[in-house]
């Protein structure tokens, strides 16, 4: 793996961890490449049970590295670039992709969890954060939009006025009031050790149900009432005939 992410996969579960601690866990064009290459590697784990996300030192993602950024516009073309519009671009993988996953995710968020650090944590499954850790959607204060795919999570969350208050005035709130809000999924005064006991109790049921319930429910949160229940009924089938 690239020196941007350590990934650990032990006893049916990975520890993915941003590991970029001395830059606050900031994004960079490597970064981005190197969340998007470890979401590709987790694809073809068909047995994971749970991936823990995390970030090394003090803060879970301060957000993109503006320094590098600005010094390295060939590189934000490629972060936007796609080649049909609704397709996810290198910037919208780092979050979407990991609702992509058939694993279970739980993002451990600690510290400073900023703009596209907190649309990394939005594509996870869960989040469980410190009371005191600081989450922004804090792009408009650079004069930008939200653009990494977090509106998808944003909107299942949270009511609209929230999402858009939150977005258009880049107020940091507290892990406290981010799990008031329902941005967040539990707190704990350590995260990641919350985040791995909730893993393991995820890896104590069987894999093919635990990611049966994510597929559901991901595809049936919105849409049509009969075909979620036509999902209810073909996922189940598919799990049955594996045990039979």
């Amino acid at each position: 793996m690239s020196d941007r992410i350590k990934l650990t996969v032990k006893d049916e579960m990975a520890q993915v961890r941003l590991d970029r601690p001395d830059k606050r866990n900031a994004l960079d064009l490597e970064m981005f490449k190197a969340i998007a290459a470890v979401q590709k590697r987790l694809r073809r784990s068909h047995e994971l049970k749970a991936v823990v996300l995390s970030g090394a030192g003090i803060d879970f993602c301060s957000g993109l590295d503006v320094k590098s950024a600005m010094h390295d516009r060939r590189g934000m073309v490629r972060l936007l670039w796609k080649w049909l519009p609704w397709q996810a671009n290198l910037a919208q993988r780092v979050s979407v992709g990991w609702r992509e996953l058939r694993t279970p995710v739980i993002a451990a968020i600690q510290g400073r969890c900023w703009g596209g650090g907190l649309q990394i944590a939005l594509g996870a499954d869960f989040r469980v954060a410190a009371p005191d850790a600081s989450l922004s959607i804090m792009e408009s204060k650079w004069g930008l939009i939200p653009d990494m795919g977090g509106t998808l999570a944003l909107r299942e969350l949270l009511g609209r006025d929230q999402a858009m208050k939150l977005a258009m005035t880049a107020e940091e709130i507290s892990g406290e009031r981010a799990f008031e809000l329902g941005l967040v999924s539990a707190l704990s005064d350590d995260p990641l050790a919350a985040a791995e006991a909730f893993a393991a109790q995820l890896a104590e049921r069987p894999t093919d149900a635990v990611q049966g319930v994510k597929r559901l429910y991901r595809k049936s949160w919105s849409g049509s009432s009969g075909a979620a229940l036509a999902r209810e009924t073909a996922y189940q089938v598919r799990i049955l005939a594996r045990r039979a």
